[in-house]
């Protein structure tokens, strides 16, 4: 069969599936019905590039949770921003992963599964880069300089990405280049992040500054630098990153959307806005029979029965997220007003998460946020233009509370649907964002903080809550009505304020950085990045069991959740990893630290 992979605007036909064993897919060529001497001219090295790009989200053979773009599963449920969601019966193995289980035989499996998806991405931007170098050798005049210097560059982007993530997850990880041809390689004295860094400097010096052909969605060499800083920012480098997004955030091409609406959005007109930087262009309606290249990573993340979804109810967010989006008289955070050591941030305990019932559209004198009701689905508050969420779109409002995501979902308006697959009204093209320019900038910030000029990050947190004051969920009665100014006299569910931190407020440096780490919960807020975020800040301990101090009250099932301790700022390596790490006498992948 036939197989269309979008990405961006970019569309390539490619015949075949791409497939691998489990046991040596990184030693394997893609598997299908094409093998690389039917590839070997530009139009195959092309395919194969697409097919790079093409495992950015789940490519068939993984489950649907772990091999998501967005990282729901593993760097949102795991946190404060939400529940696995649904109920006690469905997917015990999330349930595992929510409760820091992660020594389980489910979970090892589930761990498994992203390291096999990830290296799967990796096996397939070194398949482009072997073939490129076949085609040159063989073929000269094949692909044009321009062309085959592109081509190289943006798969060793996606070459870091998908290490990158690997080693965001589990740290102590094998790197593997096109020169490598063993499955089996240790990662004893692998620099990982050096590794990182060089593949994206020669991304950077490979890459032209638009996208290649005017093809949007391409790795440029802008996204490369913004994907540079982010690995320095991970890594704790900050005066490595200043210098580096400094230079994309004055001189590179990206920029906030015009509200925040339209960052997450199922219409066409919009897919291709100034914020992205990397996303995942999901395809539906394309021909493919399933849906499959549709959010198949996003299809559990629905209202569940009772609403225009039908299924399924995971991903839900949590109380503590949603009492996070309260706000003071003068539109700041209300968690700020507890003062902020600059250790925890955020104690859960404090008096902006008291409350423990569903905040609805009746508590409509609370002042909040505006990006609550772009994050969440609240009874009472219209759901984009799907008309307002009700009670009954709750699978089990006890065990999951009462909040549906909302930032995967389309606009009924927008069509955007799958009309075919399972469930195909939770299948949709919505762009799936991995990294855009809103989390660089307050990158940014950060570094200007941890760096000595914390002033310095205080326009810069303006600027995206300003942006945030553009727009609040409005009526939906038509396309025009989703996004309304905040003081539309159409809205009656919200009191929404957004407020910008006065001169000198970030004096204090401790004050400074909770103001950012806040900043990106909210405008983040489950996108899959809280819990690298909490464990990059050496936070995630007071944090996590804070937070489960509180909920276990809300939601009975987490008092079976382990203490976090400090092995859990990784992931362990799946166990079936490590027993193949040991064939023909190599040596032993290092578990990360307790596990």
């Amino acid at each position: 069969m036939k197989r269309k992979f979008w990405i961006g605007t970019v569309v390539v036909l490619i015949a075949g599936t791409f497939l691998y064993g489990c046991e040596d897919f990184l030693n394997q060529p893609p598997q299908g019905s094409l093998d690389a001497n039917t590839l070997a001219n530009a139009s195959g090295v092309e395919a194969t590039l697409i097919a790079a790009y093409r495992a950015l989200d789940n490519p068939n053979g993984f489950s649907l949770q772990a091999g998501a773009a967005s990282n729901w599963a593993f760097s949102s449920i795991t946190t404060d921003d939400a529940y696995k969601g649904t109920e006690a019966t469905d997917d015990a193995v999330g349930t595992q992963m929510e409760q820091y289980n992660w020594s389980t035989g489910g979970a090892d499996g589930r761990f498994n599964d992203t390291w096999r998806k990830q290296f799967e991405g990796v096996n397939r931007a070194n398949s482009a880069i072997q073939l490129l170098d076949q085609v040159l050798n063989n073929q000269p005049g094949e692909i044009s300089d321009a062309d085959a210097n592109s081509i190289r560059g943006e798969a060793l982007f996606l070459r870091a990405h998908y290490h990158f993530d690997l080693w965001q997850k589990f740290e102590n990880i094998p790197y593997y280049t096109e020169e490598d041809d063993s499955f089996v390689k240790t990662n004893e004295g692998v620099d990982v992040v050096g590794n990182l860094v060089s593949d994206l400097e020669q991304a950077i010096s490979l890459l032209p500054d638009s996208p290649r052909n005017g093809e949007a969605g391409r790795a440029t060499s802008w996204s490369a630098k913004a994907y540079l800083g982010t690995v320095y920012t991970w890594n704790g480098d900050y005066a490595a990153a200043r210098t580096v997004l400094e230079d994309v955030v004055n001189n590179g091409p990206f920029a906030l959307e015009e509200n925040y609406h339209h960052v997450w959005t199922g219409f066409s007109d919009l897919y291709n806005g100034p914020e992205t930087i990397l996303a995942y262009q999901a395809s539906s309606n394309d021909g493919e029979p399933n849906g499959n290249n549709a959010n198949f990573g996003e299809r559990l993340n629905f209202p569940h029965s009772g609403s225009p979804f039908g299924c399924c109810g995971f991903h839900q967010g949590s109380q503590n997220l949603v009492n996070f989006f309260k706000v003071d008289g003068s539109g700041l955070p209300l968690a700020m007003a507890g003062g902020a050591d600059g250790l925890t941030v955020f104690d859960a305990t404090r008096a902006w998460n008291a409350q423990d019932e569903e905040f609805d559209g009746t508590q409509n004198t609370v002042p909040v946020d505006p990006r609550i009701d772009w994050t969440v689905g609240r009874d009472g508050v219209p759901y984009k233009d799907w008309g307002p969420h009700e009670e009954g779109w709750i699978r089990q409002p006890s065990f999951g509370g009462p909040y549906s995501p909302k930032k995967n979902v389309h606009e009924q308006a927008s069509d955007a649907q799958s009309n075919v697959g399972w469930v195909n009204t939770q299948l949709n093209s919505v762009k799936i964002h991995i990294l855009r320019y809103a989390d660089v900038m307050l990158q940014l910030a950060e570094a200007y903080v941890e760096t000595g000029s914390p002033e310095l990050a205080r326009p810069i947190v303006n600027e995206i809550r300003m942006r945030a004051g553009v727009a609040a969920q409005g009526p939906g009665s038509d396309r025009s009505t989703i996004a309304v100014p905040l003081d539309d006299p159409s809205i009656t569910w919200a009191n929404y304020q957004v407020g910008m931190y006065p001169a000198g407020s970030f004096s204090d440096v401790n004050y400074a950085r909770a103001a950012v780490r806040a900043e990106r919960r909210l405008e983040l807020g489950m996108e899959g990045t809280r819990l690298f975020d909490l464990q990059r800040w050496g936070i995630l301990e007071p944090t996590l069991n804070n937070y489960i101090s509180v909920e276990q009250n809300r939601r009975e099932y987490l008092t079976a959740s382990a203490q976090v301790t400090e092995r859990y700022y990784r992931f362990p390596i799946p166990s079936v990893q490590i027993e193949l790490s040991q064939q023909d006498g190599a040596s032993t992948l290092i578990q990360n630290p307790g596990w």
